[in-house]
């Protein structure tokens, strides 16, 4: 079987944790990678602190394949991502003279000023992500992959980096409604599930329409026909359940 690539999510920045900014990147990033047969594992939210942002680094770098953050690379005094990154890898960081070249094209000297300059500043090595229509770039050092918080840049520089990145076999899912509480699938859920290991079966309660408790199940695997034989124990689980609701 192939390899499996794994990855973690590191947010970066005090507005995430206030609350007055809403993540909208989480979801969409797990989706994404999923759907290219990545497993992401894990996500941590930091704030804008350098220590918290190098040690989460290192920590979730050296873990995972790859790790993917998202914000802090603007061009305010706590936009402090990319110094931090550079730090968590010993490495310098100056002005790209790329990053530079384009940000004359769209600036003027007057325009051109310190703020708008952090943006160039990349870390040595990092491979820049860019497009014509993403002013200020992210980058990828490493295994780290460094973007933005806003979700269409953010978005924009993923389909920039995917096609880069390994991937392994990817995760197969199928579902269904178990017309049960979740309590009262539990013990035979439990039983498929070590019957079945090389599957991950979860059950999601909700209210049904009802507003009744009910259940829905999900088999995931790599292994289709694994996913169909677990799937197939589950239909039967629930066709022999009697349950009175």
């Amino acid at each position: 079987m192939s390899e499996i690539v794994t990855a973690g999510i590191l947010v970066i920045g005090d507005e995430i944790l206030s609350g007055r900014t809403k993540d909208k990147n989480i979801g969409y990033i797990a989706e994404y990678l999923t759907n290219i047969g990545i497993d992401l594992k894990e996500v941590r939210v930091v704030s804008d602190d350098e220590d918290a942002i190098i040690e989460a680094l290192n920590a979730l770098r050296s873990r995972y394949t790859y790790l993917f953050t998202t914000g802090g690379i603007g061009p305010t005094h706590d936009d402090i991502t990319a110094d931090s990154v550079a730090k968590a890898f010993g490495v310098g960081i100056d002005h790209h003279p790329e990053v530079v070249a384009r940000f004359r094209t769209r600036f003027s000297e007057a325009e051109l000023n310190e703020a708008r300059l952090r943006m160039a500043r990349i870390p040595d090595g990092a491979e820049l992500i860019q497009s014509a229509t993403i002013l200020a770039p992210g980058f990828k050092i490493d295994n780290v992959i460094v973007m933005a918080g806003v979700p269409s840049i953010m978005q924009a520089m993923m389909d920039i980096i995917s096609p880069k990145l390994k991937s392994g076999v990817r995760m197969l899912s199928d579902s269904v409604r178990a017309n049960a509480r979740e309590g009262d699938i539990g013990s035979p859920l439990r039983a498929i599930a070590a019957e079945h290991p090389d599957t991950s079966i979860g059950s999601y309660p909700f209210l049904d329409e009802n507003s009744k408790p009910n259940t829905n199940i999900v088999v995931r695997s790599r292994d289709p026909d694994k996913l169909k034989a677990a799937m197939a124990a589950v239909q039967v689980m629930l066709a022999g359940l009697n349950v009175a609701r």
